[in-house]
C-alpha cells in the first residue's frame, strides 16, 4: 500500500485545488517530537485538501497520529517539515499572537479534555471567549449554543456540578457558538451515552452546515466516521486511505 492515496481530496477529486481554494491545506506536512530515545516521527509527509462545507471523519488505531493531525490543523503544534494553510493563510511560521487571533476568529476546537474553567458557569465558559473576540451579543450566542446541545437549563451551573457528558456538551457549545469556518473535534462523544451522543453529533453537523464550515472529526467509531462526507484512515503517521463515504448525512 502506498503512503498517500489519490482518492477524493488527497491530491485530486472533489477537493482538487491549490492551497488558496481549500479552507485547510497541508503540503508534505511532517511532525517529529523528542523522546527519551530521540526524535519520533508522528506525522509523515501528509498532503491534504479540505474544502469549506466538507465533513471529514478520521479513523485509525491509537497512536496513529489522529490527534496530532488536529493539533497541527489548529496551529497548536508546529510542523517540522512541509506547510499548512488555514482559511487562506500560511500558518507554518506564523507567530503565537497571530495564530491565537486566527483560532479565535476562524477555528472551533473540541478537545478530549473539556478544558472548562472551574470557577465559571456553563454560560460564562461559552460567553467569555465570545466577549474576548468582541461579540456584543456574547451572552445571547452562548445561551443559544447551550440550548442547542440540550443544556439551556444548566447554564448557571459550575463544572463540578455537571456530569462528564454535560461538561463535554459545554465544550462543544463553546466551539460552535462563534460559528467558526473550521470545526475540529477530537472524540467529541467519548464521554457520552448513545442518546446524548446522537444529539451532540447532530448539533455538530447542523452547526457545520449553518456556518458553511469544514468539520474534521477524529473518532474510533467507524459508524460515526461514515456519517461524514469523506473518511480518512491514518496508520503510523500516514494517510493510507482517503475516500468518499456512501452513507454520509445529507447536507
Amino acid at each position: 500500500m502506498s503512503d498517500q492515496t489519490t482518492s477524493p481530496g488527497s491530491n485530486g477529486g472533489a477537493a482538487d485545488s491549490d492551497a488558496s481554494d481549500a479552507i485547510i491545506a497541508l503540503d508534505n506536512a511532517c511532525l517529529s517530537l523528542a523522546s527519551a530515545d530521540g526524535m519520533v516521527d508522528i506525522l509523515r509527509s501528509i498532503s491534504l485538501r479540505i474544502g469549506s462545507g466538507e465533513t471529514v471523519g478520521v479513523l485509525g488505531p491509537s497512536g496513529a497520529g489522529k490527534t496530532s493531525l488536529l493539533m497541527i490543523m489548529a496551529g497548536l503544534e508546529s510542523l517540522t517539515g512541509g506547510n499548512i494553510h488555514l482559511a487562506g493563510q500560511d500558518i507554518t511560521s506564523m507567530g503565537e499572537d497571530a495564530l491565537a487571533a486566527l483560532r479565535r476568529d476562524k477555528v472551533g476546537i473540541v478537545f478530549q479534555a473539556f478544558r472548562l474553567i472551574p470557577s465559571m458557569t456553563a454560560l460564562q465558559n461559552v460567553a467569555v471567549p465570545l466577549e474576548l473576540a468582541g461579540h456584543p451579543d456574547a451572552a445571547d450566542l452562548a445561551a443559544e449554543a447551550l440550548a442547542s446541545v440540550g443544556l439551556g437549563h444548566r447554564k448557571t451551573h459550575l463544572s463540578d456540578q455537571m456530569s462528564g457528558g454535560e461538561q463535554q456538551r459545554v465544550a462543544i457549545a463553546r466551539a460552535i457558538a462563534p460559528r467558526p469556518k473550521i470545526l475540529l473535534a477530537d472524540e467529541p462523544t467519548g464521554n457520552l451515552d448513545s442518546g446524548t451522543s446522537e444529539k451532540v453529533i447532530t448539533t455538530l453537523f447542523e452547526a457545520t452546515a449553518v456556518a458553511g464550515a469544514a468539520l474534521v472529526l477524529v473518532t474510533h467509531d467507524p459508524g460515526l466516521a461514515e456519517q461524514c462526507s469523506r473518511v480518512l484512515t491514518i496508520e503510523d503517521g500516514r494517510i493510507v486511505e482517503d475516500r468518499a463515504s456512501s452513507t454520509h448525512r445529507a447536507a
